[in-house]
């Protein structure tokens, strides 16, 4: 089973209660790895939550590799 490094931004690290961890899950995509971290979104990803492989910004369909570095971050402003 592929093991992923996944980064967690905003408010997801809050839901996540971490900014980090590694994982070993089947999954074959952005979004299927999304949907199993966080149930509650039964269907698609919430607008405006990007998805990152290997630091670069990639589709909801992208598949994913083993040892994958996957970020997902919320809208994020600043100041």
């Amino acid at each position: 089973m592929p093991t992923y490094h996944i980064h967690y931004f905003g408010l997801l690290a809050d839901r996540r209660g971490k900014q980090d961890e590694s994982l070993s899950h089947p999954a074959c995509t952005a979004e299927e790895m999304f949907r199993h971290l966080f149930p509650s979104h039964e269907s698609s990803p919430p607008k405006g939550i990007r998805a990152a492989v290997n630091d670069a910004f990639v589709p909801w369909d992208h598949p994913l590799a083993d040892g994958d570095h996957i970020a997902f971050m919320p809208p994020m402003s600043g100041g």
